[in-house]
């Protein structure tokens, strides 16, 4: 069909996650070493047109909510080229532990995101 497969959106979700977090200092996989994992409790998203193939695109990411064991992250992808909104998203992230359960965040990983 010439139409970007819609999963590949929740790609380019994640990558913007991994890429936001990465340009306040600590990389994902630091997150892990710090004994915790960040699990999608939740998403949501609205397409609003659809990215052809070989489109350039651009996945803005921001936090939209921080507590003291999830966080939440929108995002906007445009076309790069034209800036047309092709998808908006949200996730929301569970903080857990090496067993799976939901634990608070650590110190050092609230701290990337501010007050």
């Amino acid at each position: 069909m010439g139409v970007v497969y819609h999963t590949n959106y929740l790609v380019w979700c994640e990558v913007g996650r991994t890429d936001f977090i990465r340009a306040r200092g600590m990389s994902y996989a630091d997150i892990e070493r710090a004994g915790v994992g960040l699990a999608v409790s939740e998403l949501s998203a609205r397409f609003h047109a659809a990215a052809r193939y070989d489109d350039l695109v651009r996945v803005r990411t921001t936090l939209a909510e921080l507590r003291s064991r999830s966080i939440t992250f929108d995002y906007v992808i445009t076309n790069a080229a034209t800036d047309a909104r092709l998808v908006t998203a949200r996730t929301v992230l569970v903080s857990i532990d090496r067993t799976g359960r939901p634990t608070a965040l650590p110190e050092a990983v609230r701290g990337l995101f501010g007050a």
